[in-house]
């Protein structure tokens, strides 16, 4: 669908087969074209938007790229079958039963893909700003720090960064470079702080080098990030975690239950 409004005389200035690329992602990643679905034609495509051929040809080049298509010179171009993927934070907030792995690896396991976490750090550090801020710590104050990629299909889907306040880490598995089973969220209930509320603010953001390098990324496009804060008793907060996993490949869903305010509406 394309939108018409005081904005639309502005001139787009990326070059042909970017635009090209981003129509057909936005009809990827609606749904208009669905994963197995064959992509317009060559000769469909350079009609739709006035192009020639080579320029039609990269920006294919590009969704292939990005892991949205596959294909090859010659023949059809086709949507991925799992690339699109739908994350569900609450399916995994909650502790894991005894013995059970984290659940985010359980909930991506259910949903037919192969699922692993890697550790890649642990250590003391200063928090930036933001987790600081939102761990309530004095300034200069400092938080143990676990860094992991989640992978599905044996490819980066997310990168988790993840603070605890030290009162409540140090001395504990939180604090060791190891891993620990059903995840932090069941060390931390069984310490004495289960998760009672969690707050999450989420942001499109151009992605930083590490990000970049770790999520092989396939060029200059925006990374969801997530900062999830996790409150227990008392409004204590125990968890500030700052998640990034490719824009164009991932959305979040939250459910919500409605509620009346004071005039009824």
């Amino acid at each position: 669908m394309t939108m018409r409004g005081p904005e639309t005389e502005e001139a787009d200035g990326r070059p042909l087969h970017e635009r090209i690329a981003a129509d057909l992602r936005g009809d990827i990643m609606s749904g208009d074209l669905a994963p197995g679905d064959s992509l317009p034609s060559t000769a469909q495509l350079k009609d739709r938007f006035g192009a020639a051929n080579a320029t039609v040809q990269k920006a294919l080049q590009l969704l292939k790229g990005e892991h949205l298509v596959v294909g090859r010179a010659g023949a059809s171009v086709t949507v991925r079958e799992h690339r699109q993927r739908t994350l569900r934070p609450a399916a995994y907030m909650a502790p894991s039963p005894s013995g059970e792995p984290y659940r985010w690896l359980t909930e991506a396991a259910n949903s037919g893909a192969r699922a692993r976490s890697t550790l890649l750090d642990v250590m003391e550090v200063e928090p930036p700003a933001d987790v600081a801020d939102a761990l309530g710590l004095a300034p200069g104050g400092t938080a143990i720090f676990r860094c992991q990629l989640l992978s599905l299909d044996d490819e980066p889907a997310e990168l988790v960064a993840s603070y605890y306040p030290l009162e409540i880490a140090e001395g504990t598995a939180i604090a060791e470079r190891r891993r620990i089973p059903g995840g932090t969220p069941t060390l931390l209930a069984s310490l004495g702080h289960p998760p009672r509320l969690s707050v999450d603010r989420v942001s499109a953001r151009v992605a930083t080098q590490e990000q970049y390098r770790l999520l092989r990324l396939p060029g200059d496009l925006p990374v969801l990030r997530t900062l999830r804060v996790v409150f227990s008793h008392d409004d204590r907060p125990v968890e500030a975690t700052v998640m990034v996993k490719a824009g164009h490949l991932y959305e979040v869903q939250y459910e919500f239950t409605p509620e009346a305010d004071g005039d009824g509406r």
